[in-house]
């Protein structure tokens, strides 16, 4: 069993996390300040998203100089001094690693547009126009086409997500070795591991189709998805830096299905560590689409959530548990009540995680029961994709009211107000004016809640103790119970003779559901737990997690 199985990740967000010069922008120096702070909630990972030298089109995705800390963030001194704190305080570091794509600014695209002839120019997915038209119709994530004309080349390049974003080719052996070299120098620096952006997208299939602009319903996804040789760059770079420096590396695998997940993660592969995928959180996609206001079946969450236990653990893969991150809205919001059950929402979505095998995370802010920023008007989003999305659902007849309602719902903007330290002016994130100001009034922040009875925080603390020490959490199988209620989902867990059932409400109503062993219980979001005869009876978003030893 490897340490990072019974650890639990805290991820940050660094540019929401704390402030610490007044500038508005969260930075190095703010997350040090803030390390005791996680050290008593009981992190032994920390996740950071991206602080290297980027112009910002996508929060720091977009980087264009993979050695430097963007000033922005700090200095490499403060950088270093990071890892010695976290390090002190037993903490590892785990730097978040764009590989797919560079910025356009980065020196090496710069070169590449300078000619055909140009070393770099093959360090870019360049192709010539076809009838006139982009070499195929791929689409952009982030909305309209996926090709860009540079018209000194009469070339277009490929660029999967932003356009200021041009992916790499990692067909060309000296783009590997660059990148090779690149990490190494994280490595020497002292991190412990990386978490690799869209890294089953890396891989491209050699002839793409040319032909794909007669059927617009293909968005090219099949064609670059877990493509031809992905698995073979990823243990190559396990070989020459994840192995010999003993890395945790989680996968960003979107689009993944199991099968392949379980590929990645297999440690007898020597690929990655764990694998970070997003099915769960696309449950309330209507017709697979994002930007619309859907709704989702707990039947269904529950099905996705049980076929990745299921067969990542026959087929020894690894999960990372999460709920909420920097690109999804925050799930108390989405899935619960983030109102009236507020407190008992946030410790349900804590019960069913922890409760599940996998490595799990808390993004920042979740372990205080954060909330939604429902901002009111597209002037209030810096995000590039939530802006593109709300001006095409104004281009295709929906209304400025319902578009809102949307993002609302559906923006990665929603998880990335700054935390809430305390109920002061900014919360306590900003001497200055925060780069994204919440228009909320709330008053749950770190101070107010640790100082309530019977906390979210508190809770937290418990439930990464718990998983530290018991290794049916750890190892055990899996087994969903009543697959068709929509109201209360409940699973178990086994090891040897000792089982833990966890059951959770969905819904406001009373739920009594059946019960046949007698369990003890290990906690539960109310503090108690009502049972008569075999019947449980379970209050509104109730959470329970119960334990049975035979023997």
């Amino acid at each position: 069993m490897q340490q990072w199985q019974k650890s639990t990740v805290y991820q940050i967000y660094p540019r929401s996390f704390q402030d610490s010069n007044g500038d508005g922008i969260g930075d190095i120096n703010g997350i040090i300040s803030r390390l005791d702070y996680l050290h008593d909630l009981g992190i032994e990972l920390i996740w950071i998203t991206p602080m290297y030298v980027s112009p910002g089109n996508d929060n720091g995705y977009d980087i264009a100089d993979y050695y430097q800390i963007d000033p922005i963030f700090g200095n490499m001194k403060d950088f270093e001094n990071l890892l010695k704190e976290a390090h002190k305080r037993n903490i590892k570091i785990i730097m978040d690693m764009v590989l797919n794509h560079t910025s356009n600014e980065h020196v090496w695209f710069k070169e590449a547009l300078k000619s055909k002839n140009n070393p770099y120019h093959d360090y870019y997915l360049f192709k010539d126009p076809v009838d006139g038209h982009e070499p195929n119709n791929w689409v952009s994530k982030f909305s309209g086409s996926a090709w860009q004309y540079v018209p000194t080349l009469n070339q277009y390049y490929l660029h999967l997500y932003d356009v200021t974003m041009p992916d790499l080719n990692w067909r060309n052996p000296k783009l590997r070795q660059e990148i090779f070299k690149m990490m190494t120098f994280w490595a020497d620096k002292g991190i412990d591991g990386f978490r690799l952006d869209v890294i089953n997208n890396i891989s491209k299939a050699a002839k793409m189709p040319n032909d794909t602009f007669k059927t617009p319903t293909d968005d090219g996804r099949n064609f670059y998805t877990n493509g031809p040789h992905v698995h073979e760059y990823i243990h190559e770079m396990y070989r020459k830096v994840f192995g010999p420096n003993n890395f945790v590396t989680v996968g960003e695998l979107s689009s993944t299905p199991v099968s392949e997940a379980v590929k990645y993660t297999n440690p007898n592969r020597e690929e990655l560590s764990m694998a970070f995928t997003f099915h769960h959180v696309k449950v309330d996609y209507t017709n697979g689409k994002k930007w619309t206001l859907g709704k989702y079946k707990l039947t269904d969450l529950k099905s996705i959530i049980s076929d990745w236990q299921v067969k990542m653990h026959q087929n020894h893969g690894w999960n990372a548990l999460f709920w909420n991150n920097h690109d999804q809205p925050r799930a108390i919001s989405r899935f619960l009540n983030d109102n009236k059950y507020r407190d008992q929402s946030a410790k349900l979505l804590a019960v069913v995680q922890f409760g599940l095998q996998g490595t799990p995370y808390i993004y920042q802010g979740e372990e205080i029961a954060m909330k939604n920023s429902y901002f009111t008007d597209i002037k209030q989003y810096k995000d590039h994709e939530s802006i593109n999305a709300y001006n095409t659902m104004l281009k295709n007849g929906t209304d400025k009211s319902t578009a809102i309602k949307v993002l609302q719902q559906k923006s990665r903007e929603n998880a990335r107000i700054p935390m809430q330290w305390n109920i002061s002016k900014n919360y306590g994130f900003t001497t200055g004016i925060p780069w994204l100001k919440s228009i909320q009034k709330d008053n749950y922040s770190v101070e107010t809640v640790r100082n309530s009875p019977n906390n979210i925080f508190n809770f937290y603390q418990r439930l990464i103790k718990l998983r530290k020490r018991n290794t049916t959490l750890i190892e055990g199988s899996y087994k969903l119970l009543d697959h068709d209620d929509n109201s209360v989902y409940s699973y178990v867990r086994i090891k040897d003779e000792t089982k833990i059932l966890v059951m959770a409400n969905f819904t406001e109503k009373i739920q009594l559901r059946t019960v046949n062993s007698n369990y003890n219980l290990i906690l539960g979001n109310y503090g108690d737990f009502y049972k008569k005869d075999k019947v449980v009876k379970l209050r509104p978003y109730e959470a329970l997690m119960l334990e049975k030893k035979d023997g």
